[in-house]
C-alpha cells in the first residue's frame, strides 16, 4: 500500500500535511468543549454563579465547536483533493504501463482484469485514502489525547472505558479475520464477471445467431450468483460491527454513570458536585475515546478490500516486461529484413512453433509467406514488430538485430496492418492519419491517397461527411471489407520503409484484391512489402514465397519455381485454381 502513496506529488504530499495540521486543531477544539461543559456544570450547582459567567462559558463552547466544524470542512477538502489525485496518477501509471506490456503480458494478465484493475481497484484504494486522510490520522490523535485527559481521574471508570475498548478491538480481530481472506475472491469474481459481460457485448451477433442468449444469461448469472454470495457473507459478517458498536457505546456510558452514582452517593457534599462535574467530562472523553476507534472500524471494514486491491494494482506497475528497449534508431541498410536460423516456441510451451527460419527481404521486394492454418505464418511476421521476441537466432531490420532498436525507432520503420482490423472511434481522417511515425502528420491530401491506393475511396466519399465520417468502436458501423481498406490505409499514410499484410486481403472480394495490390504495387514500389495469405492469388505475383508447414520453413522461391519444386504448394495451389490456371501456370516449367 505504501509503496502506491510514494507516487504521489509535492502538492499533494503538502495537502496531506495541511490536514494533518487541520486534524490536529480539530482534535484539540473538540476535546477542549468538555472542558467547558464541566465548569459550566460546576457554575450551575455553585451558589453565587452569574449567568454572565455560564453565557461566558456556553459561549467559548459555541466557538470550539465552529472552528472545529471550520477545520472539519478544510480536511475534508484536502483529503477529497489529494484522493482524486491519487486515483488520477494510479490509473495513468496503470495505463502508460500497459501500453509497454508486450501479448505475453496481456495474456498473463487478461484484458478484462486489466480493465477492473484500471477501474475497480483504483476506487478501492482512492476511497480509503479520502476516509483514510481523516480518520486514520484523526482517531489515534483523538484517542490518545483523549485517554491523557482521564488518565488519573479514577480508576473504575478507566478500567470500564478500557474493557469496552477491548470488547470491540477483539471483535474486530475476529470479523477481520473471517472477512480478509474473501475480499481476494471478490476481486476475481469481479475479474470474472467482466469477462463474461465483455463476452457478451462482443459477441452478441454470435450469440444471437446461435440463440445462445439464455447460455449467456445462466453463464452470467452463475458468476454473479458466485460474487453476490462472497459480497453477502462479507457484509453480514461487517455488519455485526454496527450493533457491537451500539451496544458497547450504550453500555459504556451506563457503567459511567452507574460508577459515579455510586461514588457520588458515598462522598460528602463538596465532593459530589466536583465528582459530579468529572463523571460528565470523563463520560465525554470516555466516548471520545469510543468514537476514535469506531472512525477506525470504518477503516477496517473498507481497508481489508483496498488492501487486494492495492496489491493488484502492484502486480501491474511491478511486471517487468519481457520486450526490452534498446538504444539504436537508425539501421545499417535501408528496407531489409533478414531472419538468421530463427526459432520461437511461447512462453511454458514444450515445443517450438517455429524452427530454424532464414531468409532475407531486400528493399522494393515483395515477399509472400503462405502456409496451412497454424503452420506459424502470423506468429513469424509478428517478430518483427517484437509483439514476441525470438526464442533463438537473430531478427534484423535494415541489418540490425530488432532487440538493439528503440521500439518506437522500429515501429516508425514499419506499416503494419493486423490480421483482424482495428478501428478506432473517431472520424475516417483520424484512423488513417493514427499515431506516430516520427514525421508530420499525414495532410488531407496524403489521407486521400492514401484511402485511394487502398481502394477505399468510392465507400469513403458516400459518406455523409465523407473523410470526416464518425466510425464507431471496433468499426461495428461499416462492413469488414471496408474496415480492412480502412487499416491499409493507415499503413499506406506511414510512407514506411516495410509493410507487413498479415492476412490483410482475406474480406477483399478477388476484383477489389486485384487492384488494390495493383496500385499498392505502384505505390510502394520503393518499400519492402510482407505479405501473409491464404489464398494463392494474393501472393503468386510475389518476387519470393516463403511455404510453411508446422513451424519449419519447406518451400522458397516464385510461385512456379514452388509449383514445380514443392509438394505442399502444389497441393495448396491445387485446391484454390482451377485447372486451367495451373496448365497456365505450369508452362515452360518442363
Amino acid at each position: 500500500m505504501f509503496k502506491l502513496f510514494k507516487k504521489l506529488g509535492k502538492r499533494e504530499l503538502i495537502y496531506a500535511l495541511i490536514c494533518v495540521v487541520f486534524i490536529s486543531v480539530n482534535v484539540y477544539l473538540e476535546l477542549k468543549i468538555p472542558d467547558y461543559m464541566s465548569q459550566i456544570t460546576v457554575l450551575v450547582q455553585t451558589k453565587g454563579s452569574t449567568m454572565a459567567a455560564i453565557l461566558k462559558e456556553g459561549g467559548y463552547m459555541m466557538l470550539c465547536a465552529f472552528g472545529s466544524l471550520i477545520a472539519s470542512f478544510v480536511v475534508g477538502y484536502y483529503a477529497a483533493q489529494v484522493a482524486a489525485y491519487f486515483g488520477k496518477i494510479m490509473r495513468k501509471s496503470i495505463f502508460e504501463k500497459v501500453g509497454k506490456f508486450g501479448t505475453e503480458e496481456i495474456k498473463e494478465f487478461s484484458t478484462s482484469s486489466l480493465i477492473t484493475r484500471t477501474t475497480n481497484d483504483v476506487t478501492q484504494v482512492q476511497m480509503l485514502i479520502g476516509m483514510g486522510l481523516q480518520a486514520m490520522i484523526k482517531a489515534p490523535i483523538m484517542a490518545s489525547w483523549a485517554i491523557v485527559k482521564i488518565a488519573g481521574k479514577n480508576f473504575s471508570w478507566t478500567m470500564a472505558t478500557g474493557i469496552g475498548v477491548v470488547i470491540l478491538l477483539i471483535t474486530i480481530a475476529i470479523l477481520m479475520s473471517l472477512v480478509f481472506p474473501k475480499f481476494k475472491i471478490v476481486q476475481k469474481l469481479t475479474d470474472n464477471l467482466n469477462r463474461i459481460t465483455r463476452e457478451n457485448l462482443t459477441g452478441i451477433r454470435v450469440i444471437r445467431a446461435f440463440n445462445a442468449e439464455d447460455y449467456q444469461q445462466k453463464k452470467f448469472e452463475s458468476a454473479n450468483e458466485e460474487l453476490k454470495n462472497v459480497q453477502l457473507f462479507n457484509q453480514k459478517t461487517l455488519g455485526i460491527l454496527s450493533p457491537v458498536m451500539s451496544l458497547i457505546s450504550s453500555g459504556l456510558s451506563l457503567s459511567i454513570y452507574f460508577i459515579g452514582a455510586i461514588l457520588i452517593e458515598k462522598a460528602n457534599m463538596l465532593d459530589k458536585i466536583n465528582l459530579f462535574g468529572d463523571m460528565v467530562v470523563f463520560s465525554s472523553y470516555a466516548m471520545q475515546v469510543l468514537m476514535s476507534f469506531m472512525m477506525l472500524i470504518m477503516i477496517f471494514v473498507i481497508y481489508p478490500r483496498a488492501s487486494v486491491s492495492a496489491k493488484r494494482i502492484l502486480e501491474v506497475l511491478e511486471t517487468d516486461e519481457k520486450i526490452k528497449d534498446g538504444t539504436v534508431t537508425e539501421g545499417k541498410e535501408i528496407g531489409t529484413v533478414e531472419f538468421k536460423n530463427v526459432s520461437f516456441k511461447y512462453p511454458d510451451a514444450e515445443e517450438c512453433i517455429l524452427e530454424n527460419i532464414s531468409f532475407k527481404a531486400n528493399r522494393g521486394e515483395t515477399v509472400a509467406f503462405i502456409g496451412s492454418t497454424g503452420s506459424g505464418k502470423s506468429t513469424l511476421i509478428n517478430l518483427i514488430p517484437r509483439f514476441y521476441d525470438a526464442t533463438d537466432g537473430e531478427v534484423l531490420v535494415d541489418g540490425v538485430n530488432v532487440k538493439d532498436y528503440k521500439i518506437a525507432s522500429l515501429n516508425n520503420k514499419l506499416g503494419y496492418v493486423s490480421q483482424k482490423a482495428v478501428i478506432f472511434r473517431g472520424s475516417v481522417s483520424d484512423n488513417v492519419s493514427y499515431g506516430d511515425n516520427g514525421k508530420k502528420k499525414p495532410s488531407e491530401d496524403k489521407i486521400k491517397e492514401a484511402v485511394e491506393v487502398a481502394q477505399g475511396k468510392d465507400f469513403v466519399e458516400k459518406m455523409s461527411d465523407k473523410y470526416n465520417a464518425d466510425l464507431a468502436q471496433s468499426g461495428t458501423n461499416i462492413s469488414g471489407g471496408q474496415k480492412q481498406r480502412i487499416a491499409i490505409a493507415r499503413a499506406i499514410a506511414r510512407d514506411p520503409e516495410i509493410y507487413i499484410f498479415d492476412d490483410s486481403f482475406s474480406a477483399l472480394d478477388y476484383k477489389t484484391d486485384f487492384i488494390l495490390r495493383k496500385e499498392l504495387k505502384k505505390y510502394t514500389k520503393d518499400a519492402t512489402n510482407l505479405i501473409v495469405a491464404q489464398r494463392i492469388g494474393t501472393i503468386k505475383d510475389a518476387d519470393k514465397i516463403l511455404v510453411l508447414d508446422e513451424g519449419k520453413l519447406v518451400g522458397m522461391g516464385t510461385h512456379k519455381e514452388l509449383l514445380k519444386n514443392c509438394d505442399i504448394y502444389k497441393e495448396i495451389a491445387l485446391s484454390q485454381l482451377s485447372q486451367s490456371e495451373l496448365e497456365k501456370d505450369m508452362e515452360g516449367l518442363k
